[in-house]
């Protein structure tokens, strides 16, 4: 009962933590999302115009394919952060709203370690079988890329928010 009780007062400590700071919180949920901007328009111009139409619109240098590794890399504490974003909404008493944002952001765990953007490649492209997956499953991973959008867009209004809020007070 002691450890119980122990744990749920850190927790509300965390909470009471991260509120006092939910500008900041926020401001970098947003801001990592927006990096995934830079994946999203790779994925676009590149994987997914190949495929639809044969022609890449993006075909990056080296440098810049390892700095777009690199940024799809910072989806993982894009990940994080927008889900305590989501889940201190969801503590408040926050809308179903905040609920399908939070499994939306969440479904990228999928796509991360199961369907990752080298078997969508290698489907769209006929490239070496990585694995035995129809491209109809590469299509959902894909969907599941643009699922960050709303994501992307919400983060950025709760920031702006926050900020509009802490300089009115």
């Amino acid at each position: 009962m002691v450890a119980k009780n122990n744990m749920r007062t850190y927790i509300e400590r965390f909470w009471a933590w991260y509120e006092r700071h939910r500008e900041f919180h926020t401001g970098l949920a947003a801001g990592l999302f927006l990096l995934q901007l830079v994946h999203l328009y790779w994925l676009t111009t590149h994987i997914v115009a190949l495929r639809l139409f044969d022609v890449s619109y993006f075909t990056p240098p080296p440098f810049w394919e390892y700095v777009i590794i690199l940024v799809d890399y910072t989806e993982i504490p894009a990940l994080i952060t927008a889900s305590l974003v989501y889940l201190n909404e969801l503590r408040k008493g926050g809308s179903k709203g905040n609920l399908w944002l939070l499994i939306s952001a969440n479904s990228q765990w999928l796509h991360i370690f199961w369907i990752t953007d080298e078997i969508v490649i290698s489907k769209f492209t006929h490239g070496p079988a990585l694995v035995a997956l129809p491209v109809w499953l590469a299509w959902v991973a894909i969907v599941i890329d643009y699922l960050e959008l709303p994501v992307i867009f919400d983060t950025c209004r709760k920031f702006l928010t926050a900020r509009r809020f802490s300089k009115n007070t």
